[in-house]
């Protein structure tokens, strides 16, 4: 068997880094067997190398190696790419034609994104798997093929499978054996070198000197989070090879070509709400907590004139309309309770801001109702902005900072508010 060494030569892989080495190794170790084996890795880290190597070294080197981005793949056309179609199976099938998994008999079959695949193309991918098995479209005839798959994807798997998007039978058929390539900012002392590759490279391509990094624009490099792994370092290394004049490249230079040059900051959470978001959400709830504050007053009013002078028609229909506006109209029938036309209504689902008072305290009832109506979150609202401005002076940006609101939310109320 190859050494190691020798494999990174013949690829022409770079670097020392032993999460790379175990990479390898794994696949070296899993080529003269059928295992199916998945590839994982962030986009850019160089995941195509592995099933090549794979089929290089197995007993099916001689059959046809193919290659196949599931993600470049239209949903409409992929499963006739893959297994192939008859004559006439729909519109512009004008002829027979043989998919991927026929023309790659007793060969190997890379499926490179693989976590892309529509879901109706995942269960007739499993049934390869499982006994070799597919039929064409548009066809009834089961036919059999012979082939090694190895499968990549840059996608958390388990988080798809989570989300309904990946079959978890198929992901276990696929990962028999998973390889997982390290990214390129886990490999430090290999970017300088990789640098060096690219660089040698492009000199010959065009024809001009080889660009060189000074001290420190090599500890720049090697410090760099590299988001978009060795695809990008080499874009890098491409465009200063043809931009730059001077062929030493200093610190400053090379800062031009790395967009958002964050180092080694932590990665953007995906999904994380951005001030915006949470000043829009923050609004939204106000405008709720206002207008169930206004129903609840109104509802208070209401039943103190229930209690009052008993149940007019006229009441009772301000009331079940007050009630479906809070509750729906599929609760109005619960809330109301009539025996006679002279007895009081019964409240059967009263909120709890809102208790039934007696007779003796319905004074007492009124007096909070009011004293309710002073304490209004409107007014409290309109002091704290007056407040803001005045500690601010006037400073629009400032104050709505410190409300936690937007400017352009402070701006609509201070026109609101006449201030």
């Amino acid at each position: 068997m190859e050494s190691i060494q020798a494999i990174k030569q013949r690829f022409g892989i770079i670097g020392n880094n032993a999460g790379l080495n175990r990479a390898i190794e794994k696949a070296m170790q899993v080529a003269p067997t059928d295992i199916s084996v998945l590839v994982t890795g962030e986009s850019g880290v160089g995941k195509e190398s592995i099933p090549k190597i794979i089929h290089s070294l197995s007993h099916r080197k001689h059959g046809k190696y193919i290659a196949v981005n599931c993600g470049a793949i239209p949903e409409g056309t992929i499963d006739s790419e893959l297994f192939g179609h008859e004559k006439g199976a729909f519109t512009g099938a004008t002829q027979t034609r043989n998919g991927y998994f026929e023309v790659a008999d007793n060969g190997t079959i890379f499926l490179d994104e693989v976590g892309e695949l529509p879901l109706t193309t995942q269960v007739r991918l499993l049934r390869v798997l499982e006994n070799g098995e597919f039929i064409k479209v548009g066809s009834s005839k089961v036919q059999k093929t012979n082939v090694r798959i190895v499968a990549a994807t840059n996608v958390n798997m388990f988080e798809a499978i989570k989300k309904g998007k990946f079959r978890e039978d198929l992901y276990y058929r696929l990962s028999t054996v998973e390889i997982h390539l390290p990214p390129l900012r886990a490999r430090k002392d290999d970017i300088h070198l990789l640098f060096r590759k690219f660089a040698s490279d492009f000199a010959m391509k065009y024809k001009m000197p080889s660009i060189r990094l000074n001290e420190e624009a090599t500890d720049m490099l090697q410090k760099y989070r590299w988001s978009g792994n060795i695809r990008q370092l080499r874009n890098v290394a491409e465009q200063i090879s043809v931009l730059e004049e001077k062929r030493t490249i200093t610190a400053e230079t090379l800062r031009q070509y790395l967009p958002n040059n964050t180092g080694n900051l932590p990665a953007v959470i995906e999904n994380e709400k951005s001030d915006s978001d949470f000043s829009s959400e923050r609004e939204i709830l106000y405008k709720v907590l206002f207008d169930m504050k206004s129903d609840l007053n109104d509802l208070k009013k209401l039943t103190m004139e229930l209690m009052q002078n008993g149940v007019s028609q006229k009441v009772k229909d301000e009331n079940e309309s007050l009630i479906q506006k809070i509750y729906g109209e599929d609760d109005t029938e619960e809330f109301f309770h009539e025996e006679e036309a002279d007895t009081p209504v019964k409240l059967l689902s009263i909120p709890p801001e809102v208790s039934v008072v007696s007779e003796d305290d319905k004074y007492h009832f009124a007096e909070d109702v009011e004293e309710e109506e002073t304490l209004s979150l409107h007014d409290k609202e309109l002091e704290l902005i007056k407040k803001a401005l005045e500690r601010n002076k006037g400073k629009r940006k400032a104050a709505a900072k410190e409300l936690g609101i937007s400017e352009r939310t402070l701006y609509r109320k201070i026109k609101q508010f006449d201030l």
